[in-house]
């Protein structure tokens, strides 16, 4: 099945059977994120595909996802600035 007819395919369903489809995966995937934080395991990159899947059906989740991915280059920003070596001034 390609990329097109999965698409197709996907938005021919109604929307509340996409929408319960999207909020168990999305839902199950966050919980299983937040329950790595604390146990062994990626809990961080599995809650923020949660968000991504989350994103893809509820306005509030694109809001958070925009959030996180606005302060984690923020974030990585002010760790590169930090760490780069700088070239001493004579």
């Amino acid at each position: 099945m390609s990329r097109a007819t999965a698409r197709t395919a996907w938005t021919a369903l109604p929307h509340p059977i996409r929408w319960v489809a999207v909020a168990a995966a999305g839902g199950t995937l966050v919980v299983v994120g937040l329950l790595l934080m604390v146990l062994p395991g990626p809990g961080i990159p599995v809650l923020l595909l949660g968000l991504v899947v989350l994103a893809t059906e509820f306005a509030w989740a694109q809001r958070v996802l925009h959030r996180v991915r606005r302060q984690s280059s923020a974030a990585l920003s002010t760790v590169t600035q930090r760490f780069t070596r700088r070239e001493p001034t004579s």
